[in-house]
């Protein structure tokens, strides 16, 4: 990134969750590249050739009076950049074997050690949705399987999904930025198997998986749920999240319909990540 000066926007978000989901998704569509969740709110940082004073005027989550929402805006040069990003994102531990680290850490000597620089894309494991996924990958046997990452965001699930051993592995987001971000993270992890496909369910006509993954949201998956279910193969394993443990109802309900049962469920914060078998 050279020559380029960032803009820093630190919030203290009360409560946490579900305003800090919702703030990053709004500040995404208004060209903020990189989020770090913290145990106050979130950092985001935009590009300052892509920033005006005016920018949070239309963001519509700071008028909503459910929420708190305090910020305070830092310009931060180039040769400060890597300093500021190191220093607000963690390596993410799941468990004893997996680690999730930006190219800046060093090697985690952990059995999976997955490299990812998030940019604009969801899923540095940080967000209790993306830990519990990566805790299902690690508990569940992948060696052999077709495997459909849904949602993919900066592909770490599929990465990890191939770690052990899924092949072959396809990857999905709707999102521009994610499609290019984890075609990046994919190389960058040596997993050039991984097929990165930029679209939605609909591209999923005539294709079968043994195990599909997805973290998206309670509305997507709602509908996308039937569309999944008909991809699966016998014996087939379908892992959510992306929703609260209140959603569950839905979702079963949902699952239950298409011939798809409930099986476990990982929690945390109220968040949750379900699997279902067919």
């Amino acid at each position: 990134m050279p020559n380029t000066t960032y803009i820093e926007y630190s919030f203290k978000v009360y409560p946490l969750q579900p305003a800090s989901d919702i703030l990053i998704a709004e500040l995404g569509e208004f060209g903020f590249e990189s989020f770090v969740e913290n145990e106050e709110g979130v950092l985001a940082y935009i590009q300052k050739k892509d920033w005006n004073e005016g920018i949070l005027e239309n963001l519509q989550i700071l008028d909503n009076s459910r929420f708190q929402i305090e910020h305070i805006i830092t310009e931060i040069e180039q040769e400060n950049w890597n300093a500021t990003w190191e220093s607000n994102f963690n390596p993410i531990h799941v468990g004893e074997q997996c680690t999730v680290r930006a190219p800046f850490h060093k090697n985690s000597k952990t059995k999976y050690d997955i490299v990812i620089e998030p940019k604009m894309s969801f899923g540095t494991g940080h967000h209790e949705t993306t830990h519990m996924m990566l805790e299902h990958i690690l508990e569940h046997e992948f060696e052999g399987k077709s495997v459909l990452d849904m949602g993919s965001g900066t592909g770490v699930l599929a990465i990890l999904a191939a770690m052990r051993g899924a092949k072959p592995v396809d990857a999905i987001d709707i999102d521009h930025w994610c499609y290019l971000n984890a075609k990046e993270n994919v190389g960058r992890n040596h997993y050039a198997h991984i097929n990165v496909l930029e679209g939605d369910s609909t591209m999923l006509e005539g294709r079968k998986y043994d195990i599909i993954l997805a973290n998206i949201n309670r509305n997507i998956l709602l509908h996308d749920i039937p569309t999944y279910a008909n991809c699966l193969t016998k014996n087939g394993v379908l892992f959510l999240s992306g929703f609260y443990e209140k959603d569950i109802e839905l979702i079963s309900q949902k699952c239950l319909e298409v011939g798809l049962r409930f099986e476990k469920k990982l929690e945390k914060n109220n968040w949750v990540a379900v699997k279902y078998v067919i």
